[in-house]
């Protein structure tokens, strides 16, 4: 900036020569060093951001930092939260597909497709959905078996294994139905996996009361909404880290599941974590 220029010659040059060099009015040139003098009036709004960006881990994007920014009372545009976190250079991960497959052919029963991408619910334990997916560290893999309840998108249980068989999924479903109140009979979708094809698997959610879903064959957005949690938590956790071995990222993934329930806002969630939004839900 030619102001900048000036300001930083002056010392060393005549004002007067200064100002005609750069075609400067010598009214504008006092403007800006005033201007300058006074520090940045965004202070305080930058740190709120920076901290609000660190305090997730990097994880949160503009939209997630506002929404946080307002909890605590600032009012404030989104799209200048943007552009102020574009100056600080506070970059949210860019989310990159890879996905899973358990689909080996039809070896058992294929329950219809009941959830219909309903995803939401009116009250916990009425709606589940789960899936595999799978990590590659070195050489070795671990997979991760989630069990979601769709009101509030909170992970009730979860298995991970170095194999994706019978009993990490069958784990994860004999957690999660444990937790299940008097009455309670959720509708269970998952894909068309062989996991949830298997006899064992129906039996567990016969005794329970529980309903089978399944989505069609090759169709994802049928289970759209544990889809995006993998998406999100390959993205916020796996693909910008290295782990020197399965146990680090097991419990990495230990981890990153305890902060997404308890202190993860969530846009569907009004901004709250799945736990929060829970607890108010059952105190209203």
């Amino acid at each position: 900036m030619k102001a900048q220029a000036v300001l930083s010659l002056k010392a060393e040059h005549s004002l007067e020569h200064l100002l005609a060099a750069a075609g400067l009015a010598r009214s504008t040139f006092f403007y800006h060093q005033a201007r300058s003098r006074r520090g940045d009036p965004q202070t305080e709004l930058k740190a709120a951001i920076t901290t609000s960006f660190e305090n997730s881990h990097r994880r949160y994007g503009h939209r997630r930092v506002h929404a946080g920014l307002v909890k605590q009372g600032w009012r404030i545009a989104k799209k200048t939260v943007l552009k102020l976190m574009r100056q600080l250079a506070l970059i949210c991960r860019v989310r990159r597909r890879r996905r899973y497959n358990s689909y080996t052919g039809e070896i058992g029963k294929i329950a219809p497709n009941l959830l219909a991408r309903e995803f939401t619910a009116t009250a916990p334990n009425q709606k589940w959905v789960t899936d595999v997916t799978e990590f590659v560290v070195g050489n070795q893999k671990v997979y991760l078996s989630p069990i979601m309840d769709l009101f509030d998108r909170q992970i009730i249980a979860y298995g991970v294994s170095s194999a994706p068989t019978l009993t990490l999924t069958n784990t994860a479903l004999g957690d999660a139905l444990a937790t299940l109140g008097k009455g309670q009979t959720p509708l269970v979708h998952s894909d068309q996996g062989f996991q949830y094809q298997h006899a064992s698997w129906r039996r567990l959610l016969a005794r329970a009361g529980a309903t089978q879903s399944m989505s069609r064959k090759g169709n994802c957005l049928d289970n759209a909404v544990i889809e995006s949690f993998f998406g999100h938590l390959k993205e916020e956790l796996f693909h910008h880290a290295t782990f020197l071995n399965t146990a680090a990222l097991t419990t990495a993934l230990h981890e990153y599941i305890a902060w997404h329930n308890n202190d993860r806002s969530h846009t569907t969630l009004k901004g709250l974590s799945p736990v929060q939004y829970r607890t108010q839900a059952l105190v209203a």
